[in-house]
């Protein structure tokens, strides 16, 4: 209990303790309580001293102790804790420093970073490209040539994406113009140029590319076969080579805008059965109510169900639901 307490504002278990003390016994002397919380009187003696300091007790005209209410007590607290996780963080944001110290000592032989790691495991490859789209900072440029997404992708991809969108990191993508004739792909690509992203689409495309920050590129060791890994290059020159090339390939493609019309009538490409459906399993809780109400059969009504579910990308129908209002679709 007392460890999930008041030690996380940075009050020690025996400060704690004294403090809780004077909470049951205010208006009291603080002589001989070491006695009472079989603690060593030079220890008590210091927490006294620091929650006098902290402003969490205080003596009286009679000699005696009262603590601080404890919502003040508490804000109090966590107003510095505050204050010293943020000169925390501030000095660890300046300790880049240190990558230069610490390359001091290396051993010359191992003291440059490796120019380009080859990668051969998949989920390790999926996991690098995680860790590289949440921490970066500035631009993702990407050149993907999928003919379509599964819920899947889209359900891994999102969060990340739009993390990195609401942060005000740049995404740049180019995909191939026949994933633009896939619905779910389709209203995925709207959703994420609709928080910002800029995509465009080619005809042809054979490359794929991932760059990060303008640092670090990603490039199958095969683009024929992406079973056989990845490279990913962090030496200047490379990608500047690779930044040279997605460049070309977003210059000769086309806007997405130009290519898909923005639905207005018809969000997320649904039939007009679709729309009523997706609005009836979002407020009606009974299949039975929904398909009478819309004058089909209870088979029906779920087939259509589990296809929106599919186009959504979604887990369940509260997801649907949760999914489709943030597109717009209902």
């Amino acid at each position: 209990m007392v460890a999930a307490g008041m030690q996380v504002l940075g009050i020690s278990a025996l400060e704690e303790s004294v403090y809780r003390h004077f909470l049951r016994n205010p208006d009291t002397t603080d002589g001989d309580i070491h006695v009472l919380l079989r603690a060593e009187r030079e220890a008590v003696a210091a927490a006294l001293d620091r929650l006098r300091a902290l402003g969490l007790l205080y003596p009286t005209d009679r000699r005696t102790v009262c603590p601080t209410d404890p919502a003040i007590a508490v804000d109090r607290l966590t107003d510095l804790r505050l204050r010293e996780l943020h000169e925390e963080l501030q000095r660890v944001t300046r300790s880049r420093h240190l990558v230069t110290e610490l390359r001091d000592e290396q051993c010359p032989a191992r003291s440059a970073p490796q120019a380009v790691e080859r990668m051969e495991n998949v989920a390790q490859i999926r996991s690098r490209i995680d860790d590289l789209a949440f921490f970066a900072r500035e631009e993702i440029l990407s050149v993907e040539p999928y003919t379509a997404l599964t819920p899947a992708n889209i359900e891994h991809s999102r969060p990340l994406d739009m993390r990195c969108l609401s942060r005000g990191v740049r995404i740049r993508s180019v995909v191939l113009r026949e994933a633009l004739d896939d619905p779910l792909t389709v209203g995925y690509l709207r959703e994420l140029t609709a928080h910002g992203a800029q995509i465009r689409a080619a005809d042809d495309l054979s490359e794929r590319i991932l760059v990060y920050d303008r640092r670090t590129a990603l490039v199958p060791v095969d683009p024929e076969d992406t079973s056989r890994g990845a490279l990913v290059a962090q030496e200047t020159g490379l990608v500047s080579g690779i930044l040279a090339l997605f460049e070309k390939i977003w210059c000769q493609a086309t806007d997405l805008a130009s290519v898909i019309e923005e639905p207005e009538e018809n969000p997320g490409g649904l039939s007009d059965i679709e729309r009523q459906v997706l609005t009836s399993m979002c407020h009606v809780g009974k299949d039975e109510i929904g398909a009478r109400d819309l004058g089909m059969s209870v088979r029906t009504y779920r087939r259509h169900v589990a296809e929106l579910l599919r186009l959504l990308g979604a887990s369940s129908r509260p997801h649907a639901a949760l999914l489709a209002r943030e597109r717009g679709w209902i």
